[in-house]
């Protein structure tokens, strides 16, 4: 067993090892990202078992952190006291599995995981209960984030919970009305920024160097360490057997980056005994990850994005080398899907029932491209991660067939017609 501390704060770039009262999201040294790193007393089975004792009691709790699908995991998230984390709870998403979906795919089977079902509808969730957390242990006067819509909404909602003023940057005019009035309704003040969102993450960073204020969008490490779980919990539920691919929507990068460090933690940690392959998807009006991809990462390239999938409307994405070293770590592939692809996967996903925000229809519509392709197999086994609740965009939603107003008699005529033709 290593002589290093259970859980620390190190640079991937220099080495630079912080301890976890830093408020730092980027290396004083260097300026890289910094990432949290874990070295838990039990690995394998006896690791499984812990968390699998945890996942079937915690129905039996009204404690939010035993119940939390966060906290779960918090060996490798984060050691904090319970009175300390600001939870929910959180995650405990499902996954489910439709025919029509896997037959739109062109797959003989496919599982959708969505996180959708997180509080505010999102899986931004994760990520913000451990940053909150992380804001009280350090005892942070303010927070703040720069947001497309659903980073807001989490943001507001935890840090009302946990006592602490917020402040959130979106682009004007751009972030659904249903985003927005979760953000303004749980207490955040709500700065509408002339601008993209890549002009909002300046602002919000400058906020953070100049005035000492907490950043918590997803270059923050400890973020990272929550929306992790979403793949512990997806092992988990499918008995720690690895599916054979992972697809995901990505916009600034950090759920690839976070996506690629649990499938290397659960794999060097005993959790699994292979890593399955990841599949970044981004819209083609926001896509500089897969052009760069396309090119084998010779250079970034951030581009002015244009795509009616909001939340993952990022042309200068924060997560970059991260989330090149994730797509490595894993033989990933890096795709991208126009927009009336991404809006007919949407459609297959809400007629089955389940439903989504546009960008989280990105996930269904890049495997489809990649079995088109014959890079992923009809018989293999695909896992499409949806981040986002139905009602998180109304607006983007596909239209509905409507009649104009009918009286009782002409709607009872309509029926039976209907009813008639099967």
């Amino acid at each position: 067993m290593s002589d290093l501390p259970a859980t620390r704060v190190r640079c991937p770039d220099c080495g630079t090892v912080l301890d976890t009262s830093t408020a730092e999201s980027a290396c004083p040294k260097c300026g890289g990202l910094l990432a949290v790193e874990h070295e838990p007393a039990l690995r394998g089975a006896a690791l499984r078992a812990l968390f699998d004792e945890r996942a079937a009691t915690a129905a039996l709790t009204t404690n939010a952190v035993a119940r939390s699908g966060v906290w779960r995991y918090r060996e490798l998230v984060l050691t904090a006291d319970d009175d300390t984390i600001v939870s929910h709870p959180e995650g405990n998403t499902p996954v489910v599995a439709r025919d029509a979906a896997a037959a739109y795919a062109g797959l003989d089977g496919l599982l959708l995981k969505h996180e959708g079902h997180n509080p505010t509808g999102s899986f931004k969730d994760r990520g913000m209960t451990v940053a909150l957390t992380q804001a009280r242990r350090i005892g942070a006067r303010a927070v703040a984030c720069a947001s497309t819509g659903n980073t807001s909404a989490s943001l507001s909602a935890y840090a009302s919970q946990a006592g602490i003023p917020s402040f959130v940057f979106v682009p004007e005019g751009r972030v659904s009305a249903g985003k927005l009035a979760q953000t303004v309704a749980y207490g955040a003040r709500t700065l509408q920024i002339k601008g993209d969102f890549d002009d909002c993450l300046r602002l919000a960073r400058d906020a953070s160097d100049t005035l000492g204020v907490y950043l918590v969008n997803s270059v923050n490490p400890f973020r990272i360490e929550g929306q992790k779980t979403i793949v512990f919990e997806l092992l988990q539920q499918l008995g720690w057997q690895s599916p054979d691919w992972i697809a995901l929507p990505a916009g600034n990068l950090g759920n690839t980056s976070a996506f690629g460090k649990a499938l290397s933690e659960a794999h060097a940690f005993g959790l699994i005994d292979r890593v399955p392959r990841l599949l970044a998807v981004q819209a083609a009006g926001a896509a500089p990850f897969a052009q760069a991809y396309a090119d084998h990462f010779a250079q970034r390239i951030s581009v002015r994005a244009e795509t009616r999938a909001t939340a993952i409307r990022i042309g200068d994405p924060a997560s970059w080398d991260r989330a090149v070293r994730a797509i490595a770590a894993t033989n990933g592939v890096v795709e991208s899907v126009t927009d009336d692809e991404i809006f007919a996967a949407k459609a297959v996903i809400d007629r089955c029932g389940v439903g989504c925000e546009p960008a989280s229809a990105a996930s269904v519509a890049g495997v489809r491209a990649l079995v088109a392709r014959g890079v992923i197999r009809r018989e293999e086994r695909v896992v499409a991660v949806l981040t986002g609740h139905l009602l998180k965009d109304p607006g983007g939603n596909a239209s509905h067939e409507s009649t104009p107003p009918l009286t009782p008699d002409e709607a009872l005529a309509l029926l039976r017609e209907v009813i008639d033709q099967g």
